[in-house]
């Protein structure tokens, strides 16, 4: 069992994944795009729809999954992990998106990304008694 504080981190970050991954399917596609590294060899739009779709689908498993929440819960880490190179990109060559316009915007934002990460593992952990 879950407490209501762990549970409420789950949905949230279940729910931002939803919303983060329809919109890299729709109305912010061109914005994601500015965080694919150059050095990925997949073309920027491919990726960012990838990405989204897998959002889509490890928010809808935050919400919905009542067994391997845990599981669930490394996965979705292990994503924010794998995206942190985009951040790392926008951040080293200087690309304005979602209001990240200056340069200690985009270094400031580097720091949410452990928080991802630790919301992601701490929220789907059952606690001990």
């Amino acid at each position: 069992m879950s407490t209501p504080a762990r549970t409420i981190g789950r949905l949230f970050l279940g729910s931002a994944l939803v919303f983060a991954g329809v919109s890299h399917l729709t109305f912010a596609r061109e914005e994601f795009q500015a965080q694919v590294p150059e050095s990925l060899p997949l073309d920027p739009d491919v990726t960012v729809v990838a990405s989204g779709v897998a959002e889509v689908a490890l928010g809808s498993a935050l919400l919905l999954a009542r067994r391997r929440r845990g599981l669930v819960g490394v996965i979705a880490a292990l994503f924010f992990v794998a995206v942190f190179p985009g951040n790392l990109a926008q951040w080293m060559h200087h690309r304005d998106g979602f209001g990240l316009d200056t340069e200690i915007k985009r270094f400031v934002r580097l720091f949410f990304q452990p928080v991802l990460v630790v919301l992601a593992l701490w929220s789907t952990r059952t606690p001990r008694h």
